[in-house]
């Protein structure tokens, strides 16, 4: 059996932010852009608290099966959920989207590698 590679999107709306917590976000702005977002084992946050309390937390998982993507849907809720309450931070909203790239469909340039491979 092959390994799957699962990615799950955590997203959430910070809330209650006292206005240390505001600056403190904002002071790492940088290291939480979107722009430098990636799906990692330990999860990525990115935000911009400046436009808006969104934020969005990208965890990269595996498994053998289909349904270990269940399991690490709420292995990346449970750490997202952690990271949060760690800092003190207030959110609302949490939600998750999972995804596995066995079953996502090719790309343009992979088809076409394939079919010449073929």
């Amino acid at each position: 059996m092959s390994t799957r590679t699962f990615r799950i999107t955590v997203r959430g709306v910070f809330d209650g932010l006292s206005a240390d917590q505001r600056a403190e976000l904002v002071a790492h702005t940088h290291e939480h852009d979107v722009l430098h977002a990636a799906f990692t084992p330990e999860g990525h946050l990115s935000y911009d608290i400046a436009a808006r309390p969104a934020f969005t937390f990208r965890f990269q998982d595996s498994g053998e099966a289909e349904e270990d993507i269940l399991e690490a849907t709420e292995r990346a809720e449970a750490a997202a959920e952690a990271w949060l309450t760690e800092r003190g931070y207030g959110y609302k909203n949490l939600r998750s989207k999972a995804e596995d790239l066995s079953q996502a469909p090719l790309g343009k340039r992979q088809r076409r590698a394939a079919a010449q491979s073929s």
